[in-house]
């Protein structure tokens, strides 16, 4: 197992170690909790989207890999990702800015996080579009997950979530958009 040096911008990043074994898994040990990760940039967030977009039509494989984060007391949660898509995705950002240091663990996990909530919140639904061409996101839905604290389980508590989302973007109606509406008012 190889260990990582703390982040480059000197911040208290955590050390990252990461080890692998003949069957292709991978294992990663991280010094921090997921509640304890960095908030990553938006755009980061959304060039992740589609660097996995990109790796899923290109139907590139990642490896499985398996997440231990430990926390200062001793406990620890442990993640596995063997889901072909997950494994995709987490590929595509590991190629495209590595997930050995907490800003891209960091950026990586908030992506999983985000098509886990919008697969479970119907609420989230009129906060982007989905199409064979793209996706289009409401620019509050990527903010607020590219801030929202991470749980002990590395998703989004929801309330949190939608707290967090009515502050940036105050107004905004959550209900279901119609078939034909895209976020920019441009019909396909």
């Amino acid at each position: 197992m190889s260990a990582r040096e703390p982040h480059s911008d000197g911040s208290s990043a955590g050390t990252i170690r990461v080890g692998g074994d003949p069957d292709g898994l991978m294992t990663y040990l991280i010094d921090l909790p997921p509640e304890a990760l960095p908030s990553v940039c938006k755009r980061d967030l959304e060039r992740a989207w589609y660097a996995a977009r990109e790796a899923a039509l290109a139907e590139r494989q990642g490896a499985v890999r398996g997440f231990r984060f430990n926390r200062p007391d001793g406990s620890h949660t442990d993640l596995a990702l063997a889901d072909r898509d997950a494994r995709c995705w987490v590929g595509a950002v590991d190629r495209t800015v590595g997930i050995t240091h907490a800003p891209g663990m960091s950026l990586c996990l908030r992506l999983l996080a985000l098509v886990d909530l919008l697969a479970r919140a119907p609420w989230a639904r009129s906060l982007f579009h989905l199409a064979r061409d793209g996706a289009e996101f409401h620019p509050a839905l990527l903010r607020t997950a590219a801030s929202q604290p991470l749980t002990r389980d590395a998703r989004f508590d929801e309330a949190g979530f939608r707290s967090r989302l009515s502050r940036f973007a105050s107004g905004l109606q959550l209900e279901a958009p119609r078939a034909d509406q895209r976020l920019s008012g441009v019909r396909p």
